[in-house]
């Protein structure tokens, strides 16, 4: 599979959720190169496949709720935005990844984290 270029994805169903659409292809990108890595690394590559698909699945889920329980379900996607990039430049340090592949992740959580961020502080009217 060619992780190059990230597959265009239909509209969400969470309507036309930037943020959503974007942590999709993070969180593919990050999958695919956890799974590539060898199994002596099997532990943290399962911790970088639930915490980069735990961004778009929280912000769809918070996309179809309301109040305080939407702003909750952003957080939880941005934290773990935060963890998967984590996750990744530690097995970028170690050599485990391809560095272009994971700079691509990278850049992808990051404009997650950005829109993400503006969801949950919108400017002022």
């Amino acid at each position: 599979m060619d992780t190059t270029r990230p597959t265009p994805l239909p509209t969400p169903p969470t309507g036309r959720l930037l943020a959503h659409t974007v942590a999709l292809q993070a969180a593919g990108v990050a999958v695919a190169l956890a799974l590539a890595l060898p199994p002596r690394l099997r532990s943290l590559a399962d911790q970088l496949i639930r915490s980069a698909s735990s961004v778009p699945a929280n912000l769809a889920e918070g996309a179809g709720r309301a109040g305080r329980d939407r702003c909750y379900h952003w957080r939880v996607a941005y934290g773990s935005a935060l963890e998967a990039d984590s996750h990744l430049r530690l097995l970028l340090s170690a050599g485990a990844v391809d560095p272009e592949q994971a700079a691509r992740a990278l850049e992808l959580l990051d404009r997650t984290r950005a829109l993400t961020w503006r969801l949950l502080h919108p400017p002022a009217r």
